[in-house]
């Protein structure tokens, strides 16, 4: 099995089980609160770390998939070829967005969150683990654009993913 199809079902899997466990989160959170009358003290800040690796996570695996926005009013008018330049070029662009904002700003945010012993509130837990999903995500977002490179250089004609 291709590297890549791995990656896309351990990352499709991962972001339903974390879609899974927000549902439950906060359908816990609303029971909690106006049926027992009794708020859980957690669920609140579990949903927002949770929407943080979904969000994180599922914009890694769209833009693996090719379904993320994209205006490609430009390359509709391009020949075949330079539509091949083009989407070399962006994604490159996308690598170097991804390498300096996601893998380095990622790594130095959860450096300096372990560092200075940041802890969430509600479930006492380092907000370094919370934060590890920027840098992950990042290197899945490099990872699917240098396959994508690879894809368009190898055989240009072949059908988008």
């Amino acid at each position: 099995m291709k590297l890549r199809n791995i990656v896309d079902k351990i990352l499709e899997r991962a972001v339903v089980i974390l879609m899974g466990a927000l549902v439950l989160d906060v359908l816990w959170q609303v029971a909690s609160r106006y049926i027992f009358q009794d708020p859980s003290s957690f669920t609140d800040e579990l949903a927002g770390f949770l929407l943080i690796w979904v969000g994180l996570l599922g914009a890694a695996w769209a833009a693996g998939m090719k379904q993320h926005l994209a205006i490609d009013l430009l390359s509709q008018k391009l020949s075949p070829e330079r539509r091949k330049y083009l989407d070399v070029l962006v994604n490159i662009l996308v690598m170097l967005f991804a390498l300096a904002v996601m893998v380095v700003g990622g790594i130095w945010l959860v450096y300096t969150r372990f560092y200075l012993g940041q802890i969430s509130a509600a479930m006492q837990i380092p907000l370094g683990y919370v934060y590890l999903v920027v840098p992950l995500s990042g290197f899945l977002i490099i990872f699917y654009s240098i396959d994508e490179i690879a894809r368009l250089t190898k055989n240009p004609n072949a059908e988008k993913i």
